[in-house]
């Protein structure tokens, strides 16, 4: 079947014979101007008049003035408050513990516990270290390799605010 397309050739002659309307919209309900409004009207609070109350009396006793004194006042000396400066320990340890491998720090002190080491920082090829802050005490530790490996011999304990490179065997 073939399409009908002759409609399509006389779509141009039927618009160039219509004249163009503009589009008018025709209302279908009609509105009526409204009021402009107003406030709604509050209703009227009661109102509560103040009572004064008399004031209670007061009584005023005598003191004596204080005798001025002939003594004069030594001078006080004014004293800086110190702050006391966080104490920090400094743990350096000299060990080739080989690639892939880290060393670890386990103690009693700020951040330390034996149950689990804390990573030193890598500083140089065999060169570990940590900074503890706000030591009060001696710091007792031990080193390990890879937080599983622990040093030979006994712990090794460092004042507070000190610094100190060791050599662990493992």
């Amino acid at each position: 079947m073939v399409p009908n397309l002759l409609w399509t050739r006389r779509l141009p002659e039927y618009f160039a014979r219509q004249p163009i309307q503009p589009f008018r919209h025709e209302k279908t309900t009609q509105t009526t101007p409204s009021k402009p409004r107003t406030p709604a009207k509050k209703p009227a609070l009661p109102v509560v008049k103040a009572v004064k109350k008399p004031a209670a009396k007061v009584v005023k006793k005598a003191v004596a003035a204080p005798k001025p004194s002939r003594t004069v006042s030594k001078s006080v000396r004014a004293v800086k408050k110190t702050v006391p400066k966080a104490v920090t320990t400094s743990i350096s340890a000299e060990y080739d513990v080989g690639f892939g491998n880290a060393l670890f720090l386990r103690g009693e002190g700020p951040g330390l516990s034996w149950e689990k080491g804390v990573l030193m920082n890598c500083v140089a090829d065999t060169t570990w270290s940590i900074t503890l802050a706000e030591t009060s005490g001696p710091v007792p530790f031990k080193f390990l390799i890879n937080d599983e490996q622990w040093s030979l011999g006994e712990d090794c304990t460092l004042a507070a605010g000190k610094s100190a490179k060791f050599t662990p065997t493992f």
